[in-house]
């Protein structure tokens, strides 16, 4: 897995091989039911248009992933010393939203990669408009913080000792795949700035 983001045409492209364009699609599928679990639906049109009359959770998620995903928004106890009930209120009324772009983004990859192999013909570059490489930016962002959250990465220093990983442990592959959307992250953000410097 060695694909890299450059700067084209104002956005961004890239190759992708079958088994990568595999990896990247069910990933972000598997993302859209991790969203979806925390929500509490199936993800039904009709589930999406009522969520959007309800408030949200107030309550930090107890998946690991999910709590990377949709943090708390206060850790300083603040002026009135409560971060906890500051984080509730927050959350009531933002995760909704959130969640909601999150699936939008995971979804936005999803398309992207379909698009390689129009009516069975594979097409290896892939090349994305600037608001697709937002999209894409926020979940490639998303698919790190879940596998962190998996592997126990919380720091760079983390990632560094995983890397030393004897190859038949079974938290290599997952290593490799943080590492691999870690450089797409990185190459996508250098080539959204070399877009605008044109």
């Amino acid at each position: 897995m060695g694909r890299y983001f450059t700067a084209e045409d104002g956005g961004a492209a890239a190759s992708f091989d079958e088994i990568e364009a595999g990896v990247l699609r069910a990933y972000a599928e598997q993302m859209l039911e991790l969203i979806d679990a925390r929500e509490g639906t199936g993800g039904t049109a009709e589930d999406l248009i009522a969520s959007a009359f309800i408030e949200g959770p107030t309550e930090l998620p107890e998946d690991p992933a999910l709590a990377r995903l949709f943090p708390d928004a206060y850790t300083d106890p603040g002026p009135d010393g409560d971060a906890q009930a500051a984080s509730a209120e927050f959350r009531r009324y933002t995760e909704n939203d959130l969640r909601a772009r999150k699936r939008d983004d995971a979804r936005a990859v999803i398309r992207s990669l379909e698009a390689l192999a129009p009516e069975g013909r594979r097409r290896e570059r892939l090349h994305l408009e600037p608001d697709e490489c937002r999209q894409w930016l926020g979940a490639l962002n998303d698919l790190r913080l879940v596998i962190a959250s998996r592997l126990g990465i919380t720091q760079d220093e983390d990632f560094e000792e995983l890397m030393d990983l004897e190859d038949d442990d079974p938290r290599s592959p997952l290593v490799l795949t943080y590492g691999w959307l870690t450089t797409l992250q990185d190459t996508l953000v250098e080539a959204m700035m070399r877009s605008l410097e044109r």
